[in-house]
């Protein structure tokens, strides 16, 4: 598929005359200053610093005219949310439409990664930091188009929110907050999220699909504890703790759990496998066609962009165990993170769980509150939106529904009537997301691609 190569609304025409580089448009300079104090702000939960983000967005909404009555920082805890109101003409009649985001990330240890995680780096090809894709490529760019709007008289037809949580990769108590305890939020006909979603380039830079999220697995984390009278590390025990807590780990290492599928998963491997071709692909197409297909779902299951979508997954995430480095430890713990397919009961997981560990002195104790969440289905209104601003960048890409191996803010909104579809205006080869991991990037041509991506689907959905 031919790729078009101009970057919409980024970049301006004229080169300056003594350099190569393009001159950025006003929205795209705007928009990579919001990008870069986000990503050099860290957001990690220790940090606490998601009440002083909130502060800065509220003010760049403000400074742009946006009614300070409209624009609300939600300290709860150690974090912030923001919701800002953008209204519409007063005779308006229809149900708003949430955007949705977040702007916490997870922690990430500099002495692990190539580049100061901190920081906003770059080199020809990417922009380098934790959070450039999750989640502050989406909430740059959604705060940046409603500034856009605003300075260019858009009067909406129908209100418009932002709703940024504060912890959504940790307890999502401003998430909760958010989608069960305002009334106003609680009124919209749908909420559109940038925290998933977006197309797929292959390994030479061509589109191969745009996907539209529009369920997740559920979300669940156990700890698994080992306790034991412990002792002198001269006289060892059989039963050491640690000990314990590795054969136990070893267990879910080399548990599979059972293949699954749903009509919307086989409608995107059939798709996907189809455009992508080669061997992968050719695996995508026999388990559509036929999901019993062994080998199949063997394949797929050796590809971390595709296993969640399969079957649901336990894996372990921390550890930590003694006390004294010449004591025999006393407690051993791993923390146990699943994602697990719709339908599937957490109850049945945990039983399965302790089957497998197979050592009936291990506590479990489950951490927070699963949250399970209904499929959205899709309106013709909105895919249409989107695929116009999909099709402005390439114009023969499908746009297809799937199924989130991960969790995000949407899951709760859904829960609580929202129908909700993950759109985020990203481009990228899936073995280049690095989110949560080592050295977060994301292409350059995505970033200032994305630059009408938000404005298109908005003046789709709620203009004149």
């Amino acid at each position: 598929m031919k790729r078009i190569t101009c970057l919409l609304g980024a970049l301006l025409l004229p080169l300056s005359g003594h350099s190569a580089e393009p001159l950025l448009s006003e929205h795209a300079s705007r928009t990579l200053d919001i990008y870069r104090t986000l990503v050099e702000t860290d957001t990690s939960k220790e940090k606490g610093n998601t009440l002083p983000v909130a502060n800065y967005l509220a003010a760049q909404l403000r400074e742009a005219g946006f009614p300070a009555e409209d624009v609300e920082v939600l300290p709860k805890g150690d974090f912030a949310a923001l919701v800002a109101r953008y209204r519409a003409a007063p005779d308006s009649d229809q149900a708003p439409i949430l955007f949705l985001g977040h702007m916490d990330v997870v922690e990430a240890l500099a002495s692990d990664w190539e580049r100061p995680p901190f920081e906003l780096t770059d080199d020809e090809d990417y922009f380098y930091g934790r959070g450039t894709i999750d989640n502050k490529f989406g909430i740059a760019q959604l705060t940046s188009t409603f500034i856009r709007l605003r300075k260019e008289g858009f009067v909406p037809s129908r209100d418009l929110y932002l709703v940024f949580s504060g912890d959504e990769e940790s307890g999502m108590t401003t998430t909760r907050m958010l989608a069960y305890e305002r009334p106003d939020l609680a009124k919209a006909a749908y909420a559109l999220n940038s925290d998933a979603g977006g197309g797929q380039l292959d390994e030479r830079g061509e589109a191969l699909v745009y996907r539209v999220q529009a369920a997740e697995k559920t979300y669940v984390t156990w700890e698994l504890t080992v306790r034991n009278p412990g002792g002198h590390s001269s006289r060892p025990r059989e039963d050491n703790a640690i000990y314990d807590l590795a054969a136990a780990i070893q267990g879910i290492q080399g548990h599979h759990f059972p293949v699954r599928w749903s009509e919307m998963t086989l409608a995107y491997f059939q798709q996907t496998g189809e455009l992508m071709g080669g061997e992968l692909g050719e695996a995508m197409t026999r388990f559509a066609y036929d999901p019993k297909d062994e080998a199949a779902a063997e394949r797929l299951a050796r590809e971390p962009s595709y296993v969640g979508t399969i079957r649901t997954t336990c894996v372990p995430t921390m550890l930590r165990a003694g006390h004294a480095e010449n004591a025999l430890p006393q407690t051993a713990t791993v923390t146990v993170n699943c994602r697990i397919f719709p339908g599937e009961p957490v109850a049945e997981v945990e039983n399965t769980l302790k089957q497998v560990v197979g050592n009936e002195n291990i506590e479990f104790k489950l951490l927070g509150e699963p949250t399970e969440s209904p499929i959205s289905e899709l309106r013709d209104d909105v895919m249409a939106a989107v695929g116009k601003a999909v099709h402005s960048r390439y114009p023969e890409v499908s746009l297809l529904a799937y199924m989130e191996s991960g969790g995000t803010d949407g899951m709760h909104f859904r829960k609580a009537g929202i129908p909700t579809w993950a759109v985020s205006g990203v481009f990228m080869n899936p073995d280049e997301m690095f989110a949560h991991g080592l050295n977060e990037r994301v292409p350059k041509a995505t970033f200032y691609g994305a630059l009408d991506h938000w404005s298109i689907i908005i003046r789709e959905l709620a203009g004149p």
